[in-house]
């Protein structure tokens, strides 16, 4: 799968400049493409000054000084800049472009193999496996703290660099830049996991990554109920490479589960602002707590990482940690709480906790983990979209009567 921008369509065409004076010359004649640039989103603002003539997507030429300018032309020339679309914006208004019928909500294509033309002619789909309408239409919506010790471990042997940030479970910040151009200079690929933050709050590519990977079970569905998983990468060659893979392997998502996540992305920036906001405020009440230790949440002033964090991404999330310097009142916490599930996962619009030592990160050695510092009170909440006071004083309940 190859995704490398969100490709807009021009808000103006052409636009043909002629300078009429006693003195023209060929020199005098430029001709404009109004674009929007489709790598960084960026606005241009076009004027004309008196003296010029124009001709912009009509039919007749027309004079700057005369009054009919102001309505034939304004539509598509103006000193208004044009703004930048919203990714809330963005991710609700693109399914029209792929379903021939104009469905507002794009069709799930249920089925293992297509019906071709003739015996001679192929259509643009023959298997599932190798292609399917709903898996396309997801393909292209979905357009490490320490520098000197990833500096020392990238050597001439290095392939890939794979590093996400933050990180999971201690929401730890890696400059991707940095360790993009450390990577790059031994021709090394760069991947980074951008599930905890997801593509409204983060773009790796812009940063240098070769390959952004996303578990699309959480924030990209949202409702935990999927397991899907998405590659997005910056070269179209090596894109052509993971597809040859996934079609040699047969491990494309099937159609339902396209279908899920599609539905899914229309609500995500409105899920993920809800979800950061309520995370926002629970990391305050944690950190205020005489029974909290240490929380872990780029949203605080007093995170090591915090400016580097807003330096590359655009909030600090729903996923936080916290260390109560008690294993007891951390077992207490998170089987007393009311609201929060207990489970693995995270970017749910159900809330959500875990303790990573004895979970999602049960499988590391005990000495890798305390050696990382990851230690067995450590607990991890994925923040819904429930009333936050509900889930503060849940929280705050379960802090209580805990054992001291």
């Amino acid at each position: 799968m190859f995704s490398s921008s969100i490709t807009l369509k021009p808000f103006l065409q052409s636009l043909v400049l002629d300078h009429y004076s006693q003195n023209t010359t060929a020199a005098n004649r430029w001709e404009c493409l109004g674009f929007y640039n489709s790598a960084n989103f960026r606005t241009k603002r076009l004027l004309c000054a008196n003296g010029f003539k124009l001709n912009c997507l009509v039919d007749r030429e027309m004079d700057v000084g005369s009054p009919s300018l102001v309505d034939d032309a304004a539509r598509c020339l103006s000193e208004e800049e044009i703004r930048e679309p919203s990714i809330s914006t963005m991710v609700m208004n693109f399914e029209d472009k792929f379903d021939p019928y104009g469905a507002v909500s794009l069709p799930l294509y249920q089925t293992a193999t297509f019906k071709q033309p003739s015996a001679v002619e192929n259509g643009p789909y023959d298997y599932t496996r190798s292609g399917n309408p709903t898996r396309d239409a997801l393909e292209r919506r979905v357009n490490t703290s320490d520098l000197n010790e990833v500096a020392s471990a990238i050597g001439p042997r290095t392939k890939l660099v794979w590093l996400e940030s933050p990180t999971n479970p201690r929401l730890q910040i890696s400059d991707i830049q940095k360790i993009a151009e450390m990577a790059h200079s031994h021709d090394a690929l760069v991947l980074v996991d951008n599930s905890i933050m997801s593509p409204v709050l983060s773009q790796p590519l812009e940063l240098g990554a070769d390959i952004v990977m996303h578990s699309a079970t959480k924030f990209i569905a949202g409702h935990s109920d999927i397991m899907a998983g998405v590659l997005a990468v910056k070269s179209e060659r090596l894109g052509k490479e993971l597809y040859f893979l996934q079609n040699a392997e047969g491990s494309g998502l099937a159609p339902f589960e396209c279908w899920l996540c599609l539905r899914g992305i229309k609500t995500m920036a409105l899920r993920i602002e809800k979800q950061q906001d309520n995370a926002q405020k629970i990391a305050e009440f944690l950190a205020s707590h005489p029974q909290v230790k240490q929380v872990n949440y780029a949203g605080l002033p007093n995170h090591p990482g915090r400016d580097l964090h807003y330096s590359q991404a655009k909030g600090a999330g729903s996923v936080l940690s916290f260390l109560t310097g008690s294993l007891a009142l951390s077992k207490h916490i998170v089987e007393t709480t009311k609201y929060f599930s207990i489970t693995v996962s995270f970017g749910s619009v159900k809330s959500l906790i875990s303790m990573p030592c004895f979970m999602s990160h049960a499988s590391i050695p005990a000495a890798v983990r305390e050696d990382r510092g990851l230690t067995e009170d450590l607990v991890r909440i994925s923040v819904g979209i429930e009333d936050v006071n509900d889930l503060i004083a849940d929280l705050d309940n379960a802090l209580r009567t805990g054992p001291l």
